[in-house]
């Protein structure tokens, strides 16, 4: 028996159908997928002082930090210019002059803009520090964080990890307890751990004794999760504390073939972004 034309054109077109009808399912979740994808909106944060007056080059931070977001700044105008995604934002103002800020924004369908106003500082700058730290180790993470003084008390009762290193100056072998200064920059803020990517790699810190005396050393490798030494803030050489000469804090590096980077009577700790 033979098919006609008319019903092999039939078949062939319901089964052209069908073909179709199979891409769709097979492509529609793939097309869902690509739409559900949150597209950016543009979003401003202005930040004024009491008076209203716009506070220019006010330096901002974003938590959950969006992409191509270090050394965010207000402009001349005193606004910042953001595309972010829709959610929650935890939003960190710091500028001399002026206290911290800390506040939450919600990024929602349509440009938005908020505005943030800052308190006046005690001190007249976030920057002064009180004279009773004199004494202290003073840590620092400018923008992102406000200085935060560590006594010797303060460290005695952290935890201590205790290292041994050879001294090519002296040719004798010292040990040192200390504290990590990984859990020091925590304090901070320090982006440590999981949060030490991206821009936050090409971080350094920079530690400085009362002489003046400076070294530097990159953030990944306080880090005890990228780094294998040790770079601890100690108080004690040999299970005593340390001497007037070196203390009561010292940078203790131990991967360093020579000692040029253990800095006695340490005074500030400062953590900064790459330029």
């Amino acid at each position: 028996m033979t098919v006609s034309h008319s019903r092999r054109y039939a078949l062939a077109m319901r089964t052209k159908r069908w073909a179709l009808a199979i891409l769709c399912v097979c492509f529609n979740p793939l097309t869902n997928a690509f739409a559900q994808q949150p597209a950016t909106l543009p979003v401003v944060i202005t930040v004024s002082d009491p008076t209203g007056a716009r506070v220019r080059n006010a330096n901002v931070r974003l938590v959950p930090a969006p992409k191509d977001s270090a050394n965010l700044q207000t402009n001349e105008a005193g606004s910042l210019w953001l595309n972010l995604q829709p959610g929650g934002y935890a939003v960190f103002v710091l500028t001399p002059g002026f206290k911290k800020s800390a506040t939450h924004i919600e990024v929602h369908a349509g440009s938005q803009t908020f505005p943030i106003m800052l308190e006046i500082a005690p001190t007249g700058s976030p920057m002064v520090l009180p004279v009773e730290w004199k004494n202290d180790l003073i840590l620092m993470n400018y923008p992102y964080h406000l200085p935060e003084a560590v006594s010797l008390s303060d460290l005695k009762a952290m935890p201590h990890v205790t290292v041994t290193i050879h001294n090519t100056h002296s040719n004798a072998d010292e040990t040192y307890a200390g504290v990590r200064l990984a859990d020091l920059l925590g304090k901070v803020a320090a982006p440590l751990g999981k949060d030490l990517r991206g821009d936050a790699m090409a971080d350094y810190v920079i530690a400085t004794g009362s002489d003046g005396y400076k070294v530097v050393l990159a953030l990944s490798e306080v880090d005890p999760a990228f780094h294998p030494g040790e770079v601890l803030v100690a108080d004690t050489k040999d299970g005593k504390p340390l001497d007037a000469h070196s203390g009561p804090f010292q940078l203790v590096v131990t991967e360093d073939k020579r000692p040029a980077r253990c800095v006695r009577n340490l005074t500030t700790i400062e953590l900064k972004p790459a330029e």
